[in-house]
């Protein structure tokens, strides 16, 4: 029996994973998807400075500031520390930048005022319209990089994790939770998992978790399209100075840059639909602050669901409701022992939510062992001597960017690496190497293209996937890590996937990539569709 299980594998699930171990509590984390399947993977990738949210929800706003300073010190190989501009434009309210200066001030957001001509030295891509301008922390993260440290980290110390295990209800005894029952959806076997205390953490799902042992949460599931533009538009995080909207922010990521976001309430946390006047008012909206943004090439488009907690006398618009999170003690709350539930939040504080979250888990426990979360870097640095053996096969720079890929298992890269053909290119979009593609895949128990894609990028750039997806599905079944004859088949899956995002963003462009990537399937695998 576990002491406890978390349910949930994306930021705030890893981060208790790590937390729990290094309480040494013992604990496996269950994901009915891949890591990062959910929102953690599906949303703008911006560091939270706290500025968006300084004069709406300033508790937010202080949270956010916080952990951003936190997380750029124990997660360097996940943070690119890019910057970000707050810019008003004329057609702004002139009142709302003095009140928003104030408000950061009190929250502990850092604020510098800048000069405008300075700053289009700078983007020169900015609105003409752009009148004023100030800097603030904000930066860019890698969810996928984040949450494999996690886990890393929590397995170092004995954590265990099970992806692709959907839970499908809660073991009981009387009022109290004392596991959880599990479909293997690879397999179809089902599992059952007792435990001392489970957790959920399951994000836009939490309320369905919650919901097994009687229990109901107000939560909103609230979508949000985004789109990802070929290149870097900008150097920096550029957010608009106004109240959250639609639109208002572009952040600059790896190769791409995201703009974001909608924020449209569903009924399903599985409802990631794409609506193509979202997608319209997302290109008219970013030109607004970037005029490039009309006619840059968009790769694609994709949503994500937010799980918004709603208190008592919120109001209807999503864009109101608060960002902050609430630990949920259902012992205390509802009557129902062995059970714990985190709401709401954000990427940038699921450190602190996972903090919280396990002060009460272990209270519960009768540990006293302290957090130490935000004071020890989640993984160690690499050893020197490894890092060497990469920077010789793939020289310094490609070496950087695979050091923050796999912080946590670089000496197994190296060895592929310098395996004949270890160097060979798979994805030249984003330069995954044969190697690299087979350490990953070697990782995975029953490894598929998009499982591989979460944790190398092969697919994220220019063609979508069209020339590296066989490559990649051919080298899989030369090393014996998939039989020949289900390539096809994970071609398709990862086409399929691909798929869903472009076909939201055809015009331009991107039809005449689709055309050319049926073209190429269709032709070289007997008429196979994406």
């Amino acid at each position: 029996m576990q002491r406890v299980v978390v349910i949930g594998g994306g930021a705030t699930g890893s981060g208790i994973l790590r937390d729990l171990t290094m309480r040494g509590i013992p604990a496996v984390l269950v994901e009915q998807g891949d890591l990062v399947h959910g929102t953690s993977s599906r949303y703008h990738g911006l560091l939270h400075s706290g500025g968006r949210y300084a004069v709406k929800d300033p508790e937010s706003a202080r949270e956010c500031a916080t952990e951003n300073a936190i997380l750029r010190r124990i997660a360097p190989f996940a943070v690119e520390p890019c910057g970000g501009i707050f810019l008003q434009l004329a057609q702004d309210d002139p009142g709302y930048a003095d009140r928003w200066v104030t408000a950061c001030q009190k929250a502990g957001v850092p604020t510098e005022r800048i000069d405008i001509e300075q700053l289009r030295r700078e983007e020169p891509g900015i609105s003409p319209d752009a009148v004023a301008a100030y800097r603030v922390p904000d930066a860019s993260v890698d969810g996928f990089r984040l949450i494999a440290g996690n886990v890393a980290a929590a397995e170092a110390l004995g954590g265990r994790t099970l992806t692709y295990r959907r839970v499908t209800g809660l073991l009981k005894d009387g009022p109290r939770v004392t596991g959880v029952q599990l479909i293997n959806e690879r397999t179809g076997e089902e599992e059952t998992m007792e435990a001392d205390l489970v957790i959920n953490a399951a994000g836009a799902w939490t309320g369905q978790i919650a919901a097994m042992a009687g229990i109901h949460l107000d939560l909103v599931a609230d979508r949000g399209v985004l789109l990802v533009y070929h290149g870097r538009l900008t150097s920096q995080v550029i957010n608009r100075l106004r109240p959250p909207g639609n639109g208002d922010i572009f952040v600059p990521a790896g190769t791409v840059t995201l703009l974001g976001t909608t924020a449209t309430p569903v009924a399903s946390p599985d409802n990631l639909e794409i609506p193509a006047a979202e997608v319209a008012a997302l290109l008219r909206q970013g030109a607004d602050l970037l005029p490039a943004a009309a006619t840059a090439r968009v790769l694609r488009a994709f949503a994500g669901v937010r799980p918004l907690f709603k208190a008592k006398g919120d109001g209807a618009n999503t864009r109101d409701l608060p960002r902050t999170y609430q630990i949920v003690d259902h012992s205390a709350e509802h009557g129902v022992a062995g059970l714990i539930s985190i709401v709401g939040g954000k990427l940038t504080t699921y450190r602190e939510m996972a903090e919280k979250a396990v002060d009460v888990a272990a209270a519960h426990l009768g540990v006293t062992a302290p957090c130490r979360t935000a004071l020890e870097p989640i993984l160690p640095p690499p050893d020197v001597d490894v890092v060497r053996r990469v920077q010789v096969q793939v020289g310094a720079a490609q070496a950087t960017y695979l050091l923050d890929r796999h912080p946590a298992g670089l000496a197994d890269l190296a060895k592929e690496l310098e395996a004949p053909l270890g160097t060979e290119v798979i994805c030249e979009c984003e330069q995954v190497t044969r190697g690299e593609l087979l350490v990953v895949a070697r990782s995975l128990p029953q490894p598929s293209l998009s499982d591989i894609r979460r944790r190398t990028r092969l697919g994220m750039g220019t063609c979508q996937g069209a020339y590296c997806g066989y490559r990649a599905a051919f080298t899989l079944a030369e090393a014996g890590l998939a039989e020949p004859a289900a390539a096809p088949a994970l071609m398709l899956d990862l086409q399929e996937e691909r798929w869903r995002g472009v076909s939201a963003a055809l015009p331009g462009p991107e039809l005449r990539g689709a055309e050319l990537t049926y073209a190429l399937y269709a032709g070289l695998f007997g008429g196979m569709k994406p």
